[in-house]
């Protein structure tokens, strides 16, 4: 654990500070929604919303083998794919967006999930979030994700001051180099859930507390 209250200002400095050193200590981070594929990956995104990785990995193997195509999850009876999603949250609003999306890709994109994105933005219910993560994780694209855990870990450690996902994005983007912003979310997002979790966070075993002005106020400053 580093030791010695140095927390500073937002800078490259620092960014790059923070995931060297996360780098290092969440070497195996990863996505923890299973899937396989960008049409699995982009379906499980939607169905995260609200909702923990874990939860929709109980539902997916299922909905997957039972609708195996963007054509099949576009056609399948709204009444089942509710059923199905239920245990996700918010099932009316998820199996809508999952079918139209599906709809989407099916009629217009030859059923393959796009790697533009502009248009998997134009999707109905497809936001900033969603897209970063499937260009990122299915495409190998340099994007950054803005999820719970990432605006949680941003924020506490001072790379970030607003509240808003889609501001918080900026604000990194402007401190992280673009070919480290795909590693960026994952790591913090291990980060977010090991060590620096909303309840309880493991702050004094945490290796870049001395760059956190949280642990330093609420932890340190006891």
């Amino acid at each position: 654990m580093a030791t010695g209250p140095r927390p500073r200002g937002p800078s490259p400095d620092k960014a790059r500070e923070i995931l060297d050193i996360l780098g290092e200590t969440h070497s195996e981070a990863r996505i923890y929604l299973h899937y396989e594929g960008p049409l699995q990956l982009l379906v499980a995104t939607i169905l995260a919303a609200q909702c923990t990785d874990e939860k929709v990995n109980e539902v997916t193997p299922e909905l997957f083998e039972r609708y195996p195509t963007a054509a099949d999850l576009a056609a399948a009876p709204e009444g089942t794919l509710e059923k199905m999603l239920r245990p996700t949250g918010f099932f009316r609003q998820k199996a809508a967006s999952v079918r139209e999306v599906c709809r989407t890709i099916a009629e217009q994109h030859d059923g393959n999930v796009p790697d533009d994105f502009e248009t998997l933005r134009q999707m109905p219910g497809i936001g900033r979030k969603t897209a970063n993560i499937v260009l990122g994780e299915a495409f190998g694209r340099h994007t950054l994700a803005v999820d719970t855990h990432v605006k949680r870990v941003s924020t506490r450690l001072g790379l970030a001051s607003k509240k808003d996902p889609d501001r918080i994005e900026e604000e990194l983007c402007a401190l992280i180099p673009h070919q480290r912003r795909w590693q960026a979310t994952l790591v913090f997002g291990t980060h977010g859930r090991r060590i620096c979790t909303a309840k309880k966070p493991d702050c004094e075993n945490c290796p870049v507390n001395h760059l956190c002005g949280y642990y330093q106020e609420q932890v340190a400053g006891r």
